[in-house]
């Protein structure tokens, strides 16, 4: 009976333990996932490229640019990349309009007879807006109106995140400043067809980095 006695008080001590032990395990991984859980992201803003595709011709030839500054407002900190991106505002200068034009006419033209017809275009400003767990787009000011550009998102490595979309400038009534650059570079947007074409559709494009803190 001794011996049986001995036998079950020992069978509980180890099971005592073996309980402590599991708990212990537990409550560790609940504070290594509370550990990730606390890791946050935020925008590099000097990080953060915008470049754009204008088209030309009846067989839709491409022309692309880019803005060399971008102004970035409104950022916070997010437990993920697009929570933190989620309300950020920007505003780019178009004088940082850039085309990498040889003969250095372009840009000029482009400025004058394109954003030059507009109105309140010293800037073109937005927000960016987060929907989803990865539905994004922005909302762009130009020309005194506001539409949105709906975006697809990519992420190359860990922090790097580019966004690109269609901008149709009918949504911010700007064809009067299409035929006004068509008009201006006729001559160099005339196809084979013979016929002087720019189109309304402007492909967008960004780059950020994204850091961990």
């Amino acid at each position: 009976m001794k011996k049986i006695a001995f036998a079950c008080l020992g069978l509980l001590l180890i099971t005592g333990i073996s309980c402590k032990d599991a708990k212990k395990g537990q409550d560790g991984g609940a504070m290594e996932q509370d550990t990730a859980s606390s890791e946050k992201f935020i925008l590099v803003k000097d990080s953060t490229k915008v470049g754009f595709t204008a088209y030309k011709t009846t067989e839709k030839l491409p022309v692309g640019g880019k803005f060399t500054k971008i102004n970035i407002t409104n950022t916070k900190e997010g437990n993920t990349a697009m929570e933190a991106l989620n309300g950020t505002t920007f505003s780019i200068p178009v004088s940082s309009l850039f085309t990498n034009d040889a003969t250095g006419t372009r840009d000029p033209k482009i400025l004058e007879f394109f954003f030059g017809v507009m109105d309140n275009t010293e800037l073109i400003s937005g927000v960016f807006k987060v929907t989803g767990e990865d539905t994004c787009s922005i909302d762009v000011t130009l020309n005194g109106k506001t539409a949105n550009i709906p975006l697809k998102h990519e992420i190359s490595g860990d922090n790097s995140h580019s966004f690109s979309g269609v901008m149709d400038l009918e949504n911010w009534d700007a064809l009067n400043a299409v035929a006004s650059i068509n008009k201006a570079c006729e001559a160099l947007h005339t196809g084979k067809d013979g016929v002087s074409k720019t189109w309304s559709e402007v492909a967008v494009h960004a780059d950020v980095l994204m850091q961990k803190k």
